[in-house]
């Protein structure tokens, strides 16, 4: 029991803006805490949902109701992972070895890369939960807003796996970096897949299951050649990667849960 509320301190003392006292900050409360990351990708989206729901209901279009549910997981971490993607944009698309290109993540303002990409992915996100809601499908939308939030946290639990070095050695990137083991990575973002997978085939039936599944993997799949890519260019993974990755992840499964059929 307190090993349990010691990581879902961590995962959402570290990965939100709520207001929760991280007691231990070791490599056990960390392998704990990104663990239990998609629990946070849960809250998160069901909190969006959540907003996109009440907007509707107060008379909003799909327009606002969009905005509305994009803009609470930003909120809900200060905005740290999108500040994570401009920062990686900016390092990758600096062109300069590892060293400089970290050097260039570090700085406090914002380049041209990381601006288009921010205008990119947020433009994206709601272009995508706007076309859910203008289906008239409320629940379907629900559902995809939560998995694009899970698939966010699940992407942070491959990113901490073994193999995967910090590409600095201070920084929470080094402090997560390799404290799950390969199968422990990949059997949490597999439950959490499928726990979603699960709810949606009850609530719309199974092609919404076999849909939710498909856009979390396509998340995950988004996540997976970034952080590929970003150990091949940096050497590793750091704290602006790992908010990279979320966003990545995010993004890449709202596009999904809009392809295809309604």
């Amino acid at each position: 029991m307190a090993g349990g509320l010691s990581a879902l301190r961590f995962a959402f003392g570290t990965l939100t803006a709520l207001p929760v006292r991280v007691h231990r900050w070791d490599r056990t409360a960390a392998r704990g805490g990104m663990a239990a990351a998609p629990v946070v990708g849960l809250v998160a989206g069901l909190l969006a949902a959540g907003a996109g729901a009440l907007l509707l209901l107060a008379g909003a279009g799909p327009a606002v109701a969009a905005v509305g549910a994009v803009a609470v997981p930003a909120v809900l971490t200060r905005g740290l992972h999108l500040d994570g993607l401009a920062d990686t944009a900016d390092g990758l698309g600096s062109g300069r070895p590892a060293a400089g290109a970290l050097a260039v993540m570090r700085r406090s303002d914002i380049g041209p890369f990381g601006v288009i990409t921010l205008l990119l992915v947020l433009l994206g996100q709601v272009a995508a939960v706007y076309e859910l809601y203008d289906d008239g499908s409320r629940v379907r939308a629900a559902l995809a807003v939560t998995a694009a939030a899970v698939a966010a946290r699940a992407a942070l639990v491959l990113a901490a796996r073994t193999g995967v070095p910090p590409a600095r050695p201070e920084g929470l990137g080094a402090a997560v970096a390799g404290v799950l083991s390969a199968r422990t990575a990949a059997a949490s973002a597999a439950a959490a897949g499928a726990v979603l997978a699960a709810a949606a085939g009850l609530l719309c039936g199974p092609y919404a299951a076999l849909h939710t599944a498909l856009a979390v993997t396509a998340g995950l799949a988004a996540a997976e050649l970034l952080r590929h890519h970003c150990v091949r260019r940096l050497g590793g993974v750091t704290g602006d990667v790992f908010g990279a990755l979320a966003e990545t992840a995010a993004t890449a499964a709202l596009v999904a849960a809009v392809l295809g059929p309604g």
